[in-house]
Parts: C-alpha cells; sequence; structure tokens
C-alpha cells in the first residue's frame, strides 16, 4: 500500500511541485507558499498528504515548520530520486520553479524577510 500512496502523491501537480523545491533543502512551510504562490490552507493541505505518505518529513524550529525529503523513502524508492533529481529538470515550469528557488536563497531570503 506504500508505494500506491506514494504513487497519488507524485500524480498530483501541486504536490510533485513542493517535491521539486525540496529536493534541494530543508524550506520552511511560508517559503514554500511564497515560491509556489500557495495559500496557506492550500500549502497545508498538500504537505500534510505528503508527510502522511512519509515522503517528507516535518521539523519545527522557533514558530516555524521546515520540511525536508523523507531519504528513508527515497532510498527505498530509488524512481523517486530520479523522478526528483532528474526527470523534473526537463518540465519547464519546475526548471523554473527550482532556479527561482535557487535565487531566493542567493538574496538571503526566508520566513523572516519574505519580501
Amino acid at each position: 500500500m506504500e508505494l500506491i500512496e506514494i504513487l497519488k502523491e507524485v500524480a498530483d501537480e501541486t504536490r510533485l511541485r513542493i517535491l521539486n523545491l525540496l529536493k534541494g533543502e530543508e524550506l520552511c512551510v511560508c517559503e514554500i507558499e511564497k515560491l509556489l504562490n500557495l495559500t496557506q490552507s492550500n500549502a497545508s493541505r498538500h504537505l500534510t498528504r505528503l508527510s502522511r505518505s512519509k515522503m517528507i518529513t516535518g521539523t519545527k524550529k522557533q514558530q516555524y515548520v521546515y520540511y525536508r525529503l523523507n531519504e528513508e523513502i527515497l532510498n527505498k524508492y530509488p524512481f523517486l530520486k530520479e523522478l526528483l533529481f532528474h526527470e523534473t529538470e526537463k518540465v519547464k515550469k519546475l526548471k523554473e520553479e527550482y532556479e527561482n528557488l535557487l535565487k531566493f536563497k542567493a538574496q538571503g531570503k526566508g520566513c523572516d524577510n519574505l519580501d
């Protein structure tokens, strides 16, 4: 059943977009919202589903929750690594969103200074 749940999660465009950002580093929920132009409720709903399927893990730091890819799941299902680290580069929208993340981080932006 775990594999079926994982496949359902990556089949959703918004969740794939979130996973695409998380391939590079741990991100705060507010950063994900900003970078993908998601409402708080929409982002939370998708992050909850990804957490429930064990694709991501969350850690609370002060008032923020930071998410990262679950390495155990990536190692258990190597096709996920291939998908996230190679195949997403072939999708223009996903590639652009990841490049925006890199620019965002290069500017020193984070939860405390999103503007």
